[in-house]
């Protein structure tokens, strides 16, 4: 079936767009890693029309995705979701125009975007929203593992042990719970819209009720950050200076969405995903997670939370 073919099917979900032939709207492919993704425009609205990959209903609730999209898009974070279907995971939402969607290059360059970055996210944490699921690391990464086991293919040599070097991380984080808030839990920087005064999030595939430094942390790998990055996404968050128990959760949490996605990356691999090396990808992260375990200074950002 060609990509036309499956929006017209897409659009036929909805009543008041059913109505809708090739001659009434341009379409855009727009990125995405897993999932195709279109922006269709006809002479009076534009809408984004997202289309599910191959295999992503193994690891992804879309009954959860529809409900927090739904719920950010009343935090004021988020588009308008105006159909999405649980069962296949076809979604269309309003499209937020006159933004840019974030790369990390962008962030790097775009001045203020890691503020504005840090402002979303807390509009999103505070707005009170109870989000289903409950996205739990840890379990996350021995369901990704079970999902591995079904595939041949091989984990990333020395795997095992930085999992169970993460183990004092564990049992420091459930021995010092925070409240647990609305969180996207999936911030690549592509996530990110931006018009220059403000952000929006979207793609809520992986959201969940969680710490939510996650978010943070795991922005901070997507987009590069330095420590000085870190800190103006930190204050706009906090509203000021973080106090070290918040400055050590981002910085164990940046080393820990790297050994989640890790498995992530190698699941694509493994689905044959084209969009990407996706080896390389798992690699890459992998190490990366290991060189900040191993720093001098890791322990003491652990012993701060």
């Amino acid at each position: 079936m060609n990509h036309l073919n499956q929006i017209l099917q897409a659009l036929q979900q909805v009543p008041q767009l059913a109505h809708l032939e090739p001659d009434n709207f341009k379409v855009t492919r727009l990125g995405g890693l897993t999932n195709l993704v279109f922006k269709i425009e006809t002479s009076n609205q534009s809408l984004i029309v997202r289309i599910p990959g191959k295999g992503t209903n193994e690891y992804i609730d879309r009954s959860v995705e529809a409900q927090n999209a739904k719920l950010a898009a009343e935090a004021g974070v988020s588009a308008e979701v105006i159909h999405a279907d649980p069962a296949t995971g076809l979604m269309i939402s309003r499209c937020i125009e006159n933004i840019v969607t974030m790369t990390p290059d962008l962030f790097q360059h775009r001045n203020g975007s890691p503020a504005r970055a840090g402002q979303v996210l807390k509009k999103l944490h505070a707005s009170n929203k109870k989000f289903a699921y409950r996205f739990e690391l840890f379990q996350m990464i021995d369901e990704y593992l079970k999902v591995l086991a079904t595939k041949d293919i091989d984990l990333p040599s020395g795997y095992a042990d930085i999992v169970k070097a993460a183990e004092p991380i564990k049992l420091a984080l459930l021995s010092h719970p925070v409240d647990l808030a609305p969180c996207h839990n999936d911030p690549l920087c592509e996530n990110f819209l931006d018009d220059g005064q403000k952000m929006w999030i979207v793609d809520w595939e992986y959201s969940g009720m969680n710490d939510p430094l996650w978010d943070l942390g795991d922005l901070s790998v997507e987009a590069g950050f330095n420590d000085l990055q870190d800190m103006e996404m930190l204050q706009a968050y906090c509203g000021g200076e973080p106090d070290k128990a918040t400055l050590g959760r981002l910085i164990i949490y940046k080393a820990m969405c790297d050994l989640l996605w890790t498995l992530w990356g190698l699941i694509q691999h493994a689905d044959d995903n084209p969009a990407e090396d996706f080896w390389a990808y798992s690699i890459g992260r992998f190490e990366r997670c290991k060189l900040l375990m191993t720093q001098a200074d890791f322990d003491g950002f652990v012993a701060a939370i």
